[in-house]
């Protein structure tokens, strides 16, 4: 069974967990009108804390402490739909790469075991492109980076 994942930027945690109540997560909210990247199976937790080990350089045990790393801050319908947060740093990150650092960045991504030797380096490059956008777009409006999951 696969997972939906949509990327968003929310200016506070609770305007990010309100989207849990919103059937279609983030893209079907009307208010406030959040800016979305939908990167369907690209799980927030373990995924992008490997991407931000890569793209950081800081090793994967230190980024798994930080507590904004894979939290919770909306779970529903017994855990079918959550509202992920993602770190200030790994959207600092996406934020200041540039798109030659990014394709760079999806070969090694691509090989680590979280993908099962699945991915394809320039899909996670693309995917890696458009989660950069939203987090430039986010660090211009001050917001942080959220991931809406449904199981």
């Amino acid at each position: 069974m696969g997972i939906l994942c949509d990327y968003f930027s929310a200016p506070t945690d609770e305007t990010a967990a309100a989207v849990a109540d919103v059937l279609g997560g983030p893209r079907a909210a009307s208010e406030p009108g959040f800016d979305v990247v939908e990167l369907k199976g690209l799980e927030p937790t373990v995924q992008l804390g490997t991407l931000e080990a890569l793209l950081t350089s800081v090793d994967y045990d230190v980024v798994t402490r930080n507590p904004r790393q894979g939290k919770a801050v909306a779970i529903h319908n017994d855990g079918e739909v959550l509202v992920i947060s993602l770190t200030d740093e790994l959207r600092a990150a996406l934020a200041a790469a540039s798109e030659s650092r990014l394709r760079e960045v999806a070969a090694p991504w691509s090989e680590t075991e979280e993908f099962w030797g699945q991915a394809e380096p320039s899909i996670l490059a693309e995917a890696l492109i458009e989660l950069a956008g939203l987090a430039r777009r986010a660090a211009t409006r001050g917001e942080r980076l959220y991931c809406w999951v449904c199981v």
